[in-house]
């Protein structure tokens, strides 16, 4: 079955960088768009970026552009987030998504605190 599997989430100081990891299995991930969502306590689940099969094109959410890096690798079938100039505004659990097939998938998230 579809299994995406998020990592690395943790307390981090404001300014400072993570890097999440998302590990997927059950399905073709090299044809599959790819994207990151996150949900801040009391708020709704947001897009954050998503990333094409290929890697060649990605987006982002206007207030994580230029300190989050969305990448993939195919051959190691993982999705990746790089999170830098962290904010508090930045906690949130962090969700890996796919969606195929008419079906969409979720990981169960990985929390990233961002506090002094």
């Amino acid at each position: 079955q579809v299994q995406l599997v998020e990592s690395g989430g943790g307390l981090v100081q404001p300014g400072g960088s993570l890097r999440l990891s998302c590990a997927a299995s059950g399905f073709t991930f090299s044809i599959s768009r790819m994207s990151w969502y996150r949900q801040a306590p009391g708020k709704e689940r947001e897009l954050v970026a998503g990333i094409s099969s290929d890697g060649g094109s990605t987006t982002y959410a206007d207030s994580v552009k230029g300190r989050f890096t969305i990448s993939r690798n195919n051959g190691k079938r993982t999705l990746y987030l790089q999170i830098d100039s962290l904010k508090p505004d930045d906690t949130a659990v962090y969700y890996c998504w796919t969606s195929f097939s008419g079906n969409t998938y979720w990981g169960k998230g990985t929390l990233v605190t961002v506090s002094s």
